[in-house]
């Protein structure tokens, strides 16, 4: 890494310095179009950083320019102060997939970053800019990165969109959270966020590398993931035809495993005869009868998962009571605004966790 000798040279000085460099890389282009087009994308960073120790002579970036070896960001730095990371394509366009919003490879001290990209379809161009004046959203791989667009307007950045300037995302202990939160507002019905279930502790390759069938897990598994389903999605109790939506993505997104016959897994058996907790004996759905089975495993799952996992599925604040909560949520699914059903349901419900009620006021009594 350059330590250079010279204080901290000005924005404008740099700015200079890259305009430049653009100048110089693009007159090149003219005449050595096909030696361009041939550059992987480590030799480009060379070709980027030779051009800037060119045009660096006679100023104060002079002997403070370096390319830095090793998958660190970004790929070239300048006074120990201001970067530039390199990216290219071959096609005939100015978008690219750009480096992790995390940056956990960021090199300390560099403050001031600037992309420079090179077109290499012909024509062969380079431009520069701001780094984060040319971040237009975020993709995901196995974690999420930005996408650049050199063309990009300004006030159109991922930064505009999400009210948060990129200085104030990249120090954040964990990014992902806001852009998580800004992609989840704008899902449509049957859309889900594959990369990010719980932002409070994403971590980069997380997401399953293969897929598998729901029907080649042996039964114990089957039970774990029948239970955080219907931990998660209280809504399985309801009557929509949509109601198997989320929990598939989850399945997939968030484990990996495709299930063709989901609904299977909750409604096959037909009606249950259940108690309430007067003692009336009712019949009720089957997925009522699997509550019953894994109890003790909702409540597990319920006390272990994060309070970010609940309230984005259960779509509400989450109270103390979480299994309260949650009976209550299950019952108003199944009851789709008819008062004598809920009534129901929540008693049964009531019922299989041990609750009793006293001065209105539920209580919950753990089994011995």
């Amino acid at each position: 890494m350059i330590i250079s000798e010279n204080s901290k040279p000005e924005i404008a000085e740099f700015q200079r310095l890259m305009r430049k460099t653009d100048i110089f890389l693009n007159n090149e282009a003219k005449t050595r179009e096909n030696y361009f087009q041939k550059r992987t994308a480590q030799l480009l960073e060379e070709d980027v950083c030779e051009a800037l120790k060119n045009c660096s002579k006679g100023t104060k970036f002079e002997n403070s320019i370096q390319l830095v070896s090793g998958a660190q960001f970004p790929d070239i730095i300048a006074a120990n102060y201001y970067g530039v990371e390199v990216k290219s394509t071959i096609k005939n366009h100015w978008i690219s997939t750009g480096s992790s919003i995390l940056e956990s490879t960021r090199i300390p001290n560099v403050e001031r970053i600037f992309m420079t990209f090179g077109k290499l379809g012909t024509p062969v161009e380079f431009r520069s800019r701001p780094y984060e004046e040319c971040l237009s959203e975020i993709a995901v791989t196995h974690y999420p990165r930005y996408k650049i667009d050199m063309n990009l307007k300004k006030g159109e950045t991922i930064f505009d969109k999400m009210g948060i300037s990129y200085d104030d995302l990249r120090k954040m202990s964990n990014p992902s959270a806001p852009v998580a939160k800004y992609y989840r507002s704008k899902l449509k019905p049957g859309e889900s966020l594959w990369w990010s279930q719980d932002v409070e502790n994403i971590q980069e390759e997380t997401v399953p590398m293969t897929v598998k069938l729901f029907s080649t897990l042996d039964k114990e598994e089957k039970d774990i993931y029948r239970v955080q389903m219907v931990t998660l999605f209280p809504t399985l109790l309801g009557c929509s035809q949509s109601k198997y939506d989320n929990p598939s993505l989850w399945l997939l997104t968030q484990k990996g495993i495709i299930s063709t016959h989901i609904r299977d897994e909750f409604s096959a058996g037909g009606q249950v005869e259940m108690k309430t907790q007067a003692g009336i004996i009712v019949k009720m759905p089957a997925i009522f009868g699997r509550i019953e089975k894994y109890k003790e495993e909702i409540i597990r799952t319920l006390n272990f998962s994060s309070i970010q996992t609940l309230t984005e599925n259960w779509k509400e604040d989450l109270r103390d009571d979480r299994l309260c909560q949650w009976c209550e949520l299950c019952a108003k699914n199944y009851a789709q605004g008819d008062k004598s059903k809920y009534d129901i349901a929540l008693s049964v419900l009531y019922k299989v966790f041990n609750f009793y009620t006293v001065n209105n006021k539920v209580n919950y009594v753990a089994e011995s």
